[in-house]
């Protein structure tokens, strides 16, 4: 399992090459997505693609392919290299110019690459035998375009790396007027009265996929109260349970951040009815 696609052509993984020279190894000048798949399948690939689309537009880039196209291109990596459970990986770069320049140049030819990855098996609904994950706060510290998808990632791997310093999986991040943007590499929900709510979409947070999922899952096939609302830090301490939202992930539940356990200290029951569901509609995106 080591075909890519690099630039219109397939080749092993040992043998792709792009030119030092390209503004994505550079400036961090691009686009990307990561696609799951369970046995064929992708999860929200149209979500994802829409998405995708949306990133190339706010940073004028054409790669010249359709929807067909990237649609095509990831079936097609998803045969070459098995069809069991994969991450695709779409990259898309403005590509390689002959001088370093802040400026975009006038003609140059979008790289794009594409591989896929193992993952594990689609999350458990079982509270038993989910990971549940701990967490740490910070203040956002990232840039103020978060809503792009882009591959200059520096600063959410910096806020990763302060939660895993403090022996934490993940890093919880809020702006300067305690107000819950998103984590390191997830969207964050909570629960708390018995009602669902997240940060609604700005430029301070990515629009994931399984955030978009999740909240049409629930509001098609559950009862429970689902909100798009300011979350502010002190509301995150006294909620019962706590969710990361991610294409890896799916929704993966919180149990303790900053050491201080979240409601009970264990995966809650709303995480149980949210996870079930997710897993029996993902599949219709």
């Amino acid at each position: 399992m080591n075909t890519v696609y690099l630039n219109g052509a397939w080749t092993p993984m040992t043998e792709a090459r792009i030119s030092p020279m390209d503004r994505g190894f550079l400036f961090g000048d691009g686009i990307y997505e990561v696609v799951p798949s369970y046995g064929g399948r992708p999860v929200g690939l149209g979500p994802h693609l829409r998405r995708l689309a949306t990133g190339l537009d706010a940073l004028e880039i054409d790669p010249g392919l359709t929807e067909g196209d990237w649609r095509q291109l990831v079936s097609q990596l998803i045969e070459r290299n098995g069809a069991g459970n994969l991450g695709i990986y779409l990259h898309v770069s403005r590509g390689a110019y002959d001088k370093r320049n802040h400026a975009y140049p006038a003609e140059v030819q979008a790289t794009v690459f594409a591989y896929a990855f193992e993952i594990p098996a689609a999350p458990s609904g079982d509270p038993a035998q989910v990971r549940a994950y701990r967490v740490s706060t910070a203040e956002d510290l990232r840039w103020k375009r978060c809503h792009i998808k882009a591959t200059a990632l520096l600063g959410n791997v910096m806020h990763m790396r302060q939660g895993q310093a403090a022996g934490n999986d993940e890093t919880i991040l809020f702006n300067t007027a305690g107000e819950l943007t998103e984590a390191a590499a997830c969207n964050v929900f909570l629960v708390s009265g018995g009602a669902v709510a997240t940060p609604p979409l700005d430029h301070q947070k990515l629009p994931g996929i399984t955030r978009e999922l999740v909240l049409d899952i629930l509001r098609r096939y559950s009862d429970v109260t689902v909100e798009e609302r300011v979350v502010h830090r002190e509301e995150l301490a006294e909620a019962d349970e706590v969710w990361l939202t991610s294409s890896s992930k799916e929704i993966a539940p919180v149990t303790a951040i900053d050491g201080h356990p979240v409601g009970d200290g264990r995966v809650g029951p709303v995480w149980a009815s949210a996870q079930a569901l997710f897993a029996a509609h993902k599949f219709e995106y």
